[in-house]
């Protein structure tokens, strides 16, 4: 007999995620007003993942071992393959979602006509800070959409300390199935920022919920806590390839323009910051003065201990000098 379609289909991708699959598979179960499967797509862990996430057989959890581990997006994209709810919803393996959550978002998006739907992030630190919400819920309200310049703009390097970059979004499956759209296997930083980049390039309409029902953990040791060199080059390189699949409208090339140099002002920072460890003078002083903006990023907090040593560097440079950093820390999505 055949198993009515559910509402929504959770997606997680689980790589030795033993310590908080469960959590995580617990809280899409709970949720209420909507029927839910929970896919989880074991990327080969060499712990308990593949049997925690098993241990749930009878309760709408399935569970897919990929054969090789391909990274996050290699097993969201198998699990979307297999997915069969009428929406899908993406879900980290270390997160939570609170039980009224999807009914929300999808109502929110079924009256607006929309593909797409946000909400807002409850910020959980695992060094026992305060947990905080992300955005105000009252600057969201008087944002009912999310447009594609918007979304481009908001996820500039170094520009803010949150951005629509961190939203966990569900889609409408047709509008995924339809566009054949799938996360970019060859991004290991920045993948789910090109997934809704694209959906929205490809006409996705997206709602905003202002009310926070995802809980998004940092934990050390995530990509979200290091910014390295190579995770902007790939940031760049998938840039590149995003615009080579979409076409822009000129507000939409504005805010690309705006995001493409933020990265490479922040590339050029990085690469500043390696020659002042390096003690290369001449390294020191061709960056910055190739990139002068990039001294800027010298007042966050991660630089603060070679600002003296840069002192005659930045007499040199001047007023030239104008990018600032929001509050100095690395912001990247989770890995």
């Amino acid at each position: 007999m055949n198993q009515p379609m559910p509402d929504v289909s959770f997606i997680i991708a689980a790589y030795n995620a033993a310590e908080t699959l469960a959590r995580a598979i617990d809280s899409a179960l709970a949720q209420r007003g909507v029927s839910v499967e929970v896919i989880v797509a074991d990327d080969c862990s060499t712990d308990d993942t593949k049997a925690i996430a098993e241990g749930y057989a009878g309760r709408n959890v399935r569970v897919i071992a990929l054969a090789r581990n391909g990274g996050p997006s290699a097993a969201r994209n198998a699990a979307i393959s297999a997915a069969t709810g009428r929406w899908l919803a993406v879900l980290d393996s270390d997160d939570v979602v609170e039980p009224n959550r999807l009914q929300r978002m999808i109502e929110r998006a079924e009256k607006a006509g929309a593909e797409i739907a946000v909400d807002n992030l409850r910020v959980i630190r695992a060094d026992g800070t305060l947990d905080e919400t992300m955005f105000a819920e009252d600057t969201l309200a008087q944002t009912p959409t999310l447009t594609l310049p918007a979304f481009i703009r908001s996820n500039a390097l170094f520009q803010t300390t949150h951005n629509f970059g961190y939203l966990k979004p569900v889609f409408q499956r047709s509008f995924i199935e339809d566009h054949a759209l799938r996360f970019d296997e060859t991004l290991k930083i920045g993948e789910d920022y090109i997934f809704l980049a694209s959906a929205m390039a490809l006409g996705g309409r997206c709602v905003i919920e202002p009310v926070a029902g995802y809980d998004y953990h940092i934990r050390e040791g995530s990509i979200s806590r290091v910014l390295s060199l190579h995770h902007i080059d790939a940031m760049i390189e998938g840039d590149k390839a995003f615009l080579c699949r979409h076409t822009l409208n000129a507000e939409a090339t504005t805010a690309q323009e705006f995001r493409t140099a933020s990265l490479r002002r922040g590339r050029a920072f990085l690469v500043l910051v390696q020659n002042i460890k390096d003690r290369s003078i001449l390294g020191t002083i061709r960056t910055a003065w190739g990139n002068p903006s990039a001294v800027g990023h010298l007042s966050m907090p991660i630089a603060a201990r070679i600002n003296r040593a840069l002192a005659p560097l930045r007499k040199l440079i001047g007023p030239q000098a104008d990018l600032t950093a929001i509050d100095g820390a690395t912001r990247s999505r989770k890995g």
